[in-house]
């Protein structure tokens, strides 16, 4: 396994442009006041910016003489699509961004029949070294701004109303942090993409709190911010491990939060809200999938308000790490279940663009967590757990 050093504190690059979504609505109007137009052109801006209008030409309620300064003040382009890839008959797009600074970012926008999800990233890179993950091995290049973050979602908002994605215009319905990055790491920047997210026109895009879901590692104290803020959107915990032994090596920020701290902050998330949070758990074949590891995690989590989300892993190339066979995961699933822990495991969407990197994969949603059940075997007794399984 390769170690790498746990990064928290983002290298110093230079400053995205700014940028309306970096704003508040107070400071937006006062921006477009030092710029000598009246403050409500600001909300005019926002309205077309959040409907994915960019160009000054169709932004028709504003006058001519005065969109082009206001787009080159408050406009700047801070994602320039790299390349778009798709998958699954055209529902499934991934799409990797170029930054001002030439960072590179990645988000999927995937379609079912009930709604649509965008998978965004928050960081370019990672700082978590977390082994079988492609992006925690590449570093942390930096965080990203709210509105470099906000921009994927309008994009794929966008994307959608114009019937860019196989089936025709419709609306974006779900938007996941799982791509690139670690939300909880760039707390204020999220916070403030959550604003926009949930806000209403012209200052957002509308989403329902059910319809978003943060991930994170387990970075304890900003789960306890985030519950303390009352925000309800659905709360996601990459575990891939239920004991401390093995989550050290898998997920290295749990040599600072071992996993009793990571579940009772979910715990208290849970609690607050009313809303049970998802456990999304790698299964990596003859790592963390054995029987004892699912009794263990049953047990972890029996009687929470949780749901636990199985991924089979997708491989990167050159990567030692492979995704469980189906056998290991249907007695990982029926040994969850009979421990009575709400269990599915995710499908996997576009494989074959490299789209379905663990947490970049989703299909039928869980309270605003996509995941979908495979069948599995009757339920026999539980088996009882041997010393080993009593480690950690």
């Amino acid at each position: 396994m390769t170690a790498l050093p746990l990064v928290f504190d983002a290298p110093r690059r230079g400053k995205p442009p700014r940028h309306l979504a970096d704003l508040t609505r107070e400071e937006a109007r006062a921006a477009v006041a030092d710029l000598g137009q009246p403050a409500f052109r600001a909300d005019q801006l926002a309205r077309h910016y959040y409907r994915g209008t960019t160009d000054p030409a169709q932004m028709t309620d504003i006058p001519a003489a005065a969109r082009e300064t206001l787009r080159e003040a408050l406009l700047p382009e801070l994602l320039t699509v790299v390349r778009h890839q798709t998958a699954d008959n055209g529902r499934t797009r991934k799409t990797l961004w170029r930054l001002h600074d030439g960072a590179l970012v990645e988000s999927v926008l995937m379609r079912y029949p009930d709604r649509a999800t965008v998978c965004i990233s928050s960081q370019a890179g990672c700082g978590m070294a977390c082994p079988f993950c492609a992006t925690g091995q590449a570093g942390l290049t930096r965080n990203l701004s709210a509105a470099e973050i906000i921009g994927q979602a309008v994009a794929a908002a966008a994307a959608m109303a114009d019937g860019e994605v196989a089936g025709g215009p419709g609306r974006l319905s779900n938007v996941v942090f799982m791509g690139m990055g670690e939300p909880l790491a760039n707390y204020a920047r999220v916070r403030a993409t959550l604003d926009a997210l949930l806000g209403t026109a012209p200052y957002g895009l509308g989403l329902s709190q059910r319809s978003v879901t943060v991930s994170t590692v387990g970075l304890v104290p900003a789960i306890r911010r985030l519950t303390e803020e009352g925000r309800n959107v659905t709360l996601a915990v990459s575990l891939h491990a239920p004991d401390d032994e093995l989550r050290d090596t898998l997920v290295p920020i749990n040599t600072r939060w071992k996993v009793g701290e990571v579940i009772e902050a979910a715990d208290a998330y849970a609690q607050r809200t009313g809303r049970r949070y998802s456990v999304e758990y790698a299964l990596i074949r003859d790592v963390n999938d054995q029987p004892f590891r699912a009794d263990l995690l049953g047990r972890l989590l029996a009687g929470k308000l949780a749901h636990v989300n199985l991924i089979p892993l997708n491989p990167t190339p050159g990567s030692p790490w492979d995704a469980s066979p189906l056998p290991a995961q249907r007695e990982f699933v029926a040994r969850l279940r009979a421990a009575g822990v709400a269990t599915t495991v995710r499908d996997t969407r576009g494989q074959d663009i490299d789209g379905a990197c663990g947490q970049l994969a989703a299909a039928d949603r869980v309270e605003g967590v996509p995941a979908v059940a495979l069948p599995t075997p009757a339920v026999e007794a539980p088996v009882p757990l041997g010393a080993e399984a009593d480690q950690g």
